[in-house]
């Protein structure tokens, strides 16, 4: 298959250029669209991780835009979650003359903390994607497993505070190819239970309600888009639970959803689906629940 690669600039802040990549088949449009957004705890993540999951999407008819945001802690949430609006306002309108989009036809398809923001976008968005599918995302960013020390973090090697504030603090960034050590303050605030107020700005114990704005959970309405979540039940990064908590409101609110779990899962478990028939089935019904929202 022949596909083109763009890249964009969709915002300029703060002197740092925010980019997309576009991948798409030659040929006519408009083609329905799928924004992927990539994971790395909102620290970490390029939008080149796109590349070879982007292929699934692509093969089947979809243009694919991966997107840039700003990281954490140099930017918080609040910033973070600006920029997914504004990429997806620049999909919807500059899309369709820029590379064949039917604007009408947009899901949004993230990877943990993507899919936490593909899930954000199901409220925060205006009007909200066509439809969504968040893989190992969560809904909530206040609960223990967050806001507490993980024990499956604590586990590793210590990270001191001076190794994990040495990687961060600098200019504000909307990429990390991995050779920065961001890594180090991910572990440290794992480590710590620190992530809320690192990424978000606030105290979960002594300002609980500043993260209202940050949970999906807390913001389903019957007006959500339908939702497919996927996730394994050997999570170690993100508990297992976070989907189902969220399987359970978009349920109580009459939205539809449904909820894919991968026996034995760990984080990332789509990452080699070659010889897996259960994560190769999974994969095989993002691609129909796509179809059924965009065509």
């Amino acid at each position: 298959m022949d596909i083109a690669t763009e890249t964009y600039t969709y915002k300029v802040i703060d002197e740092c250029e925010v980019k997309a990549d576009v991948y798409r088949a030659a040929g006519e449009g408009p083609r329905p669209v799928v924004v992927w957004i990539h994971g790395g705890a909102l620290i970490m993540g390029a939008r080149e991780g796109a590349t070879g999951r982007a292929m699934r999407y692509v093969a089947a008819g979809y243009t694919v835009v991966s997107i840039d945001y700003r990281l954490a802690p140099e930017t918080k949430a609040a910033g973070i979650v600006e920029d997914l609006c504004d990429a997806i306002r620049w999909v919807r309108e500059d899309g369709p003359a820029r590379f064949g989009i039917d604007s009408e036809r947009l899901a949004v398809v993230g990877h943990s903390a993507g899919g936490y923001l593909t899930l954000m976008s199901g409220w925060c968005v205006d009007p909200p994607p066509t439809a969504l599918v968040a893989f190992y995302g969560y809904g909530d960013v206040v609960g223990q497993w967050y806001s507490r020390p993980s024990p499956f973090y604590c586990q590793q090697p210590v990270v001191s505070r001076e190794q994990a504030y040495a990687a961060v603090g600098g200019p504000v960034i909307a990429t990390s190819t991995g050779t920065d050590n961001r890594h180090r303050f991910y572990l440290y605030c794992r480590q710590q239970g620190i992530w809320p107020q690192e990424v978000v700005g606030h105290d979960p114990d002594t300002e609980p309600d500043a993260f209202t704005a940050f949970c999906p959970v807390r913001n389903v309405s019957s007006d959500y888009p339908p939702t497919l979540l996927l996730h394994g039940d050997r999570d170690t990064d993100v508990p297992h639970e976070l989907s189902v908590m969220m399987a359970r409101e978009l349920g109580g609110a009459g939205v539809e959803h449904e909820l894919i779990t991968i026996a034995g899962g760990e984080h990332g478990f789509d990452a080699a689906p070659e010889g897996r028939p259960q994560v190769e089935r999974a994969l095989e019904r993002v691609i129909q629940f796509l179809g059924q929202h965009l065509g």
